[in-house]
């Protein structure tokens, strides 16, 4: 995946999670777990991207 898409899908993701939090009235604690659901969502298909999830799937313990 080019830089520049990775840049824009970045963005893109910010600026609906801003919109979603200063537009769409609800509850802070609902707030704040939609936020924290989309940060690690994002940083889990960030690692995928860089590829730090294909080398932890071939670590194996015990056996």
């Amino acid at each position: 995946m080019p830089l520049i898409n990775l840049v824009i899908i970045l963005i893109v993701v910010g600026v609906l999670l801003w919109a979603v939090n200063n537009y769409i009235p609800m509850d802070s604690k609902i707030k704040t777990i939609l936020n924290v659901v989309v940060v690690i969502a994002v940083v889990f298909w960030l690692l995928n991207v860089f590829g730090v999830l294909n080398s932890i799937s071939s670590v194996h313990v015990g056996r």
